[in-house]
C-alpha cells in the first residue's frame, strides 16, 4: 500500500508540475496582435544559451541584452554563441527574416515550444521588441538582479507582432528641472520594455539651456545655471548627449531633440544681448509662466543662431526629426511668427532633417514632410492635414503626464485635465478629431513637463503606469485593446514595475494585488 500510495504521489505531484499552460492569458503589455497556446512550457535552465544567426552585430547585441538580463537572477552562465547548425534543446535562437529594405520594420514571431524558443524579426529591433515580451512571460523576479528560486518556465505557443503606429514616444522635458544622463538611461530602459520608439528631448526653455553648442558656449554657462525654482540647473556636454544617443539606439528607440523657438527662450535671450530687438540681455527665469518670451525675428543674428543651433545638434543626432518648438509664443506678433517658422523649416531640411512642431506650426506653411504635433488645438492639427502633413498625437487631457491623477496628487498640475489611469488608456487617436483618420497620424506621444517633477522618483511616479497604457494605444490595434481586460493585465504588471525599482502610483481603478500594495 505504501508503495502504491507512494506512486500515487509521484503521479498527482508529475500532473501538477504538467499542468497545461495558456500562452494566450498572459498579461502582456502592449497586447499583442495575435497570439496562440499550445499548453506545455518552455524552461530556462543552467543548460540554456542564446544562438543568434548570420552577421549582424544588432541582431547579437540585442542576443547579448537578453542574457544581460536573465543572468543575475536565474543565476545560469548563459552563453552567447553563433549558430553554425540546429542549437541544442533548451536553447533561445533569434534569426533575422528580412533583406533590410524596410529597417523600420519593427515585426517579429516568437515561437516557443517545450524544446526551443525561436525569435524570428525581419530586423533587429523587432528582435528587440520580442525581448521584452520574453521578458514578461517569465516571473516578474527576473527583473531582480539577485538569484531567485524560479522554476523560469515560459508557456508555449506562437506569438505574431507588429506596431500599429511606427512612432510611439515620451518626452521629457529636462527645462524646467534638469535631469542627468543616467536619468535619461533610467527613462530609456524603462520606456524600452513597453516597447516605446522613440524619447524626445526638450532641452530648452525659458527657465534654461541644457545642450551644449559650441558656437554659443554662453547659452550653456548662463541659460544653463539655473531651473524652476532657483535651483543650480545644469547641461549635457556635447560628448554627453552623444552618450544618450548611443544608449537609446542600443535600446532601439530614436532621440528627437526639441530647441523650443521662438517662444520659450529666456534663457538664451538672457545669455546673449543680441537675440533680444532692444539688445538688452533678460535675466534669468525661474518661474513656470508661458508666453512671455521671443526671440527677435527680424534680425539677422537670430538667423545664425538658429543655424549654428540647429546644425551643431543635427550632427550629433541621427534620428530624422528635429523638433523646432513653436508653441505658445504669445509675445510674438502673428506675422513675425509665419516668417519665423517657415525660414527655421528651411535650416532644419537644410540639414537633412524631417520638421517636428507643436500644432501652432500648422498655421503657417509647412514644408514638405514636417510634422505638426497635435497638443492643444484640434483646428491647428486639421490645417496640417489639409497641407498633406502627418500629425502626432499628444492630446494634453490624455497623454501629459504632469497632469495630476486626481485633485490628492502631491504632484502635478491640473490646467488639461485630471488624468487617471483610465483617461490615458481609453481613446483611440483615429476618432479622436473628426476628419484625421489613422492615415493621417504618424503616431502617439506622450509628455512629461517638469515644473514640479524635481528627480527620478517623482518622474516615476507620474509616468507609470499611465505609459504602459499609451504605449498599448501606440503598439495595439483598437479592436483588440479593451478597459476591463487592459486593468487585469496591467495589475499583474505591479510586482514587475515593483521588481523593477519603479516608484509607480497605485490607482484604486487597479485591482493590484496584496504583494503591491501599500
Amino acid at each position: 500500500m505504501a508503495i502504491i500510495a507512494l506512486s500515487l504521489g509521484i503521479s498527482l505531484g508529475s500532473c501538477k508540475r504538467q499542468e497545461a499552460s495558456d500562452l494566450t492569458r498572459e498579461s502582456l503589455i502592449p497586447l499583442p496582435v495575435s497570439v496562440a497556446a499550445t499548453g506545455e512550457y518552455f524552461t530556462i535552465s543552467e543548460k540554456t544559451d542564446i544562438y543568434f544567426k548570420g552577421e549582424s552585430e544588432e541582431l547579437k547585441q540585442v542576443a547579448q541584452q537578453l542574457a544581460d538580463r536573465l543572468r543575475p537572477s536565474t543565476g545560469f552562465e548563459i552563453e552567447i554563441i553563433q549558430a553554425s547548425s540546429e542549437p541544442k534543446r533548451g536553447s533561445i535562437y533569434f534569426l533575422l527574416t528580412g533583406d533590410g529594405t524596410n529597417p523600420a520594420d519593427e515585426s517579429y514571431e516568437l515561437t516557443i515550444s517545450k524544446k526551443f524558443m525561436k525569435i524570428s524579426a525581419v530586423n533587429p529591433s523587432g528582435a528587440f521588441r520580442a525581448v521584452q515580451t520574453i521578458r514578461q512571460l517569465l516571473p516578474p523576479e527576473i527583473e531582480l538582479s539577485t538569484v531567485g528560486e524560479g522554476p523560469w518556465m515560459v508557456p508555449t505557443g506562437i506569438i505574431n507582432d507588429n506596431p500599429d503606429y511606427s512612432y510611439r514616444g515620451m518626452m521629457l522635458d529636462v527645462a524646467r528641472h534638469f535631469f542627468s544622463v543616467e536619468d535619461v538611461k533610467r527613462v530609456i530602459d524603462l520606456i524600452s520594455y513597453y516597447k516605446l520608439n522613440v524619447l524626445h528631448l526638450h532641452l530648452t526653455d525659458d527657465q534654461g539651456w541644457r545642450i551644449e553648442i559650441k558656437s554659443w558656449p554662453n547659452l550653456t554657462a548662463h541659460g544653463g545655471s539655473t531651473e524652476v525654482g532657483g535651483g543650480e540647473g545644469g547641461f549635457f556636454t556635447q560628448e554627453q548627449y552623444s552618450d544618450i544617443v548611443k544608449y537609446a539606439q542600443q535600446r532601439h528607440i530614436i532621440i528627437v531633440p526639441e530647441i523650443d523657438m521662438p517662444g520659450h527662450t529666456n534663457a538664451a535671450l538672457a545669455s546673449y544681448p543680441e537675440l533680444n530687438c532692444d539688445g538688452k540681455a533678460r535675466e534669468l527665469y525661474t518661474g513656470i509662466n508661458v508666453g512671455f518670451s521671443s526671440l527677435c525675428v527680424r534680425k539677422d543674428i537670430t538667423y545664425k543662431f538658429v543655424d549654428d543651433v540647429i546644425r551643431e545638434l543635427s550632427a550629433l543626432t541621427p534620428g530624422p526629426y528635429f523638433h523646432i518648438g513653436g508653441d505658445e509664443s504669445h509675445s510674438t506678433k502673428p506675422e513675425d511668427y509665419v516668417f519665423f517658422i517657415e525660414k527655421t523649416q528651411e535650416i532644419v531640411n537644410k540639414y537633412g532633417k524631417t520638421v517636428l512642431g507643436w500644432d501652432e506650426i500648422a498655421t503657417t506653411k509647412l514644408s514638405e514632410g514636417s510634422v505638426a504635433q497635435y497638443w492643444a488645438k484640434a483646428p491647428n492639427a486639421l490645417k496640417a492635414v489639409e497641407q498633406g502633413a502627418k500629425v502626432l498625437f499628444s492630446p494634453a487631457v490624455k497623454t501629459y503626464l504632469d497632469m495630476q491623477y486626481d485633485p490628492s496628487t502631491k504632484l502635478g498640475l491640473h490646467w488639461a485635465a485630471y488624468i487617471e489611469i483610465d483617461d490615458a488608456y481609453d481613446w483611440d487617436p483615429a476618432t479622436l478629431v473628426e476628419g484625421i483618420g489613422k492615415e493621417f497620424i504618424l503616431g502617439v506621444e506622450a509628455p512629461l513637463w517638469t515644473e514640479t517633477i524635481t528627480h527620478i522618483d517623482e518622474l516615476e511616479y507620474m509616468v507609470f503606469p499611465r505609459l504602459a497604457g499609451i504605449a498599448e494605444i501606440g503598439w495595439t490595434p483598437p479592436l483588440k485593446r479593451d478597459w476591463v481586460d487592459y486593468r487585469e493585465r496591467l495589475a499583474k504588471h505591479g510586482e514587475r514595475l515593483k521588481a523593477m525599482g519603479v516608484d509607480f502610483y497605485q490607482s484604486d481603478r487597479i485591482p493590484w494585488p496584496e504583494t503591491v500594495q501599500k
